[in-house]
């Protein structure tokens, strides 16, 4: 039964985004807006819902970061809402063309940017999820199948619900936005088989939900691997600009994949730097584990081990390693870094060019916190997730990164000499 559901929901799916593709701009437009209104008017549906969810998450004992990301109270409806405002107003990335050229046969040959299709995105306890997947890709001419988790499952019922009203309303065709009214896990595993329906998989959560995906699914993937995100404090940094920094990569919000996991700090200013912000860490409940030579600095810090180095706490944690050189630190962030997103805090322009060059990671920060490695934050509104892959998009996957190229060419008449 829930495989024919998923397979109905795909069959539709494919049907709308034909004509999705075909939806001129301002009529998307019109419809994302109506839909940004429409979760504001909800709220009330929305908030109910939310509450049972969290509810139920609580009684199932999990974790802070789980509840953090679950948890959803009129402000962050607001902001929900505001990014899905946002992304109406955002250049329609369908139809551009883009570099033109002239064959010596007087083909004049060109790409233009086309949606993918039908986007699959399958996702844990954020039903933020739902409506910023849903306005990527209506804006970008895709119809998308929304499967999130089941902590989540009245909230993303309501917010979906919300949004596919308002879609067709507003003259967008029925389908173009499914949701896997489910709880049963054998639904994620029928929608990654849809092969030939479905044109890309989004999986956002941990690691464990993202290594299941591309277990199974036939179906191309855009994912991201966890989050370990790291601060280096160059020699000569200002370190009162390097305490902020930190702080707020570390505490603003710790549950999240752009919050910072690891801080390395030069051996030149490990002396004056790390007593005062492990003192001012610690004034947010911070756990502090470190290097050798950083509990030589400061008392009562619990030694790192190997395995920190590569664990995304998600948590109110940090470890720290003293390196002796620039070179050390990018060779650190080499070995351990997942690429999403690292920060060099410096006044030597040079380190920082080398750091933006040598540094793999999907956003690289000179000076400022990698909590804002966000769609929003960049411009361009909503995200559908942090890629660290590097085909197709890579970063912050807004607009852009949800359709393709294909090549158009203008001729008068030429053909192809089978000679030549």
């Amino acid at each position: 039964m829930t495989a024919q559901m998923v397979k109905e929901l795909g069959e539709a799916a494919r049907r709308a985004a034909r004509a999705l593709a075909m939806v001129v701009p301002e009529v998307k437009n019109r419809a994302v807006t109506a839909m940004a209104d429409a979760l504001w008017s909800g709220r009330a549906a929305i908030l109910s819902a939310n509450a049972l969810d969290l509810a139920e998450a609580r009684s199932q004992h999990h974790s802070p970061a789980v509840l953090d990301r679950l948890t959803l109270d009129e402000k962050r409806i607001e902001k929900m809402a505001a990014g899905v405002r946002q992304v109406a107003t955002l250049p329609d990335p369908v139809g551009e063309i883009t570099g033109m050229w002239r064959r010596p046969n007087g083909l004049l040959v060109g790409r233009m940017r086309v949606p993918l299709g039908v986007i699959g995105i399958i996702y844990e306890a954020r039903p933020g999820v739902t409506a910023d997947a849903t306005a990527l890709c209506l804006k970008s001419g895709n119809a998308a199948i929304l499967k999130g988790g089941r902590e989540a499952i009245r909230s993303n019922r309501v917010i979906s619900r919300l949004l596919s009203d308002t879609a067709i309303e507003c003259g967008l065709p029925k389908g173009c936005v499914a949701f896997i009214d489910s709880v049963d896990r054998e639904a994620v595993t029928h929608l990654l088989q849809l092969t030939g329906l479905v044109d890309l998989i989004i999986p956002r959560g941990g690691e464990e939900l993202i290594r299941a995906v591309q277990r199974t699914s036939t179906i191309p993937i855009l994912a991201h691997d966890k989050g370990l995100c790291h601060t280096y404090v160059d020699e000569g940094a200002d370190l009162t600009m390097a305490e902020e920094i930190a702080c707020n990569a570390k505490v603003e919000r710790p549950g999240v994949c752009n919050a910072m996991e690891s801080l390395l700090v030069h051996e030149r200013v490990a002396t004056d730097f790390l007593p005062r912000i492990i003192r001012r860490l610690r004034e947010f409940g911070v756990e502090v584990r470190g290097c050798p030579r950083t509990q030589a600095l400061v008392h009562d810090v619990v030694p790192v081990t190997e395995i920190d180095w590569d664990t995304e706490y998600l948590d109110l944690i940090l470890s720290i390693r003293v390196v002796g050189s620039f070179e050390e630190a990018l060779a650190h962030i080499a070995a351990h870094g997942s690429g999403l997103a690292e920060a060099i805090v410096t006044a030597d322009h040079g380190r920082a060019m080398r750091f933006l060059r040598e540094v793999d990671a999907g956003a690289v920060f000179v000076n400022a916190s990698t909590r804002f490695t966000d769609g929003a934050e960049f411009g361009m509104g909503a995200e559908m997730g942090i890629s660290t892959q590097k085909l197709h998009a890579r970063g912050p996957v807004g607009l852009t990164g949800l359709t393709c190229e294909k090549f158009i060419v203008f001729g008068e008449g030429q053909v192809r000499d089978s000679s030549k």
